[in-house]
């Protein structure tokens, strides 16, 4: 891939929220790839904190159900638009991808860096989906972040949302940035 490819990629990656997926399955070897370039995120001290739990079929439900259950237990209703949006996102999905990490257990280092590293390989995934015509969104919402019995994750874990993933079809998001001029000042001495 020459260095315009890659920019070209990079530019065009986009959130993409599930309710504009298709109902598609991705690939075995797809998701793999898209996993095996997560895991040549930096990392410093080769610690690798990353960690993915790959949700499909009934899974996806079982998040869904989990999501709207901390959603009644706050004081709202199945009635509500939240309710049905928030519970809707796991489903509409073809793939939901728990976003973790397991801290360095010496904790040499700052668990900030490691965080860091978990969202560079989150990035590096995301890329990927770009690549196959997937679309990829990264929610964290609360009842996610707190979820420890859900994935049962353990003291040293972490998790830090869901990437939600499905095919997007022909659907074109405009992408928008300020001027790099306006964010960057060279300092020469």
């Amino acid at each position: 891939m020459q260095a315009k490819e890659l920019l070209s990629l990079i530019k065009n990656r986009r959130t993409v929220l599930p309710r504009l997926y298709e109902d598609r399955p991705i690939e075995k070897e797809v998701l793999d790839e898209i996993l095996e370039a997560a895991n040549w995120a930096p990392t410093h001290k080769r610690t690798e904190p990353w960690r993915f739990l790959v949700h499909q079929g009934d899974a996806r439900k079982k998040i869904a159900d989990y999501l709207g259950a901390v959603y009644l237990k706050k004081g709202g209703a199945e009635t509500d638009i939240k309710f049905k949006k928030i519970t809707s996102k796991p489903v509409k999905a073809n793939t939901v991808i728990a976003i973790c990490m397991k801290r360095d257990p010496e904790e040499s280092i700052p668990q900030w860096e490691e965080e860091m590293s978990v969202a560079m390989a989150v990035q590096n995934m995301w890329l990927m989906c770009t690549a196959h015509g997937i679309g990829a969104f990264w929610a964290s919402p609360s009842a996610i972040i707190h979820a420890r019995d859900l994935f049962g994750l353990e003291e040293d874990e972490f998790c830090y949302g869901l990437f939600y993933m499905g095919y997007k079809g022909d659907t074109e998001l405009e992408g928008k940035r300020n001027p790099i001029e306006e964010k960057v000042e060279w300092i020469n001495s």
